[in-house]
């Protein structure tokens, strides 16, 4: 009878730090929406138009969430009309390196889906 040699494991763990970005990030529309503000400010109704599959409750929500955490600010401009805009700040900019090499990475290697490129 052969003996096998006893190999060691070692239990793996999740990293914290990833479940808690990939659990906000990963929220339908979240990582869409800074990847669009990537581009500079926008007003309500230009970011409804880049993502034309959003309905303007989940557009308000996520938003309002965005700006909760620090990632996106807001601002009132004064009218008449007045008006509001939403732009990255410096929290959400320091993630566009990494959606970068997301979207890279999902063009090089993931299906493109039929209908609108990238669910947008």
């Amino acid at each position: 009878m052969t003996t096998r040699p006893q190999v060691e494991h070692t239990p793996r763990s999740c990293d914290g730090g990833l479940a808690r970005a990939f659990a906000f990030l990963g929220k339908r529309w979240n990582g869409v929406l800074l990847g669009t503000l990537a581009n500079g400010p926008a007003g309500f109704a230009e970011l409804a138009r880049a993502l034309p599959r959003i309905s303007e409750s989940v557009l308000s929500d996520r938003l309002g969430e965005l700006c909760r955490v620090g990632l996106v600010s807001r601002t009132v401009r004064e009218g008449p009309p007045v008006g509001v805009s939403y732009q990255l700040t410096d929290r959400g900019a320091a993630l566009l390196p990494a959606l970068d090499a997301l979207a890279r990475w999902a063009h090089d290697h993931l299906p493109a889906e039929t209908g609108r490129p990238g669910g947008c």
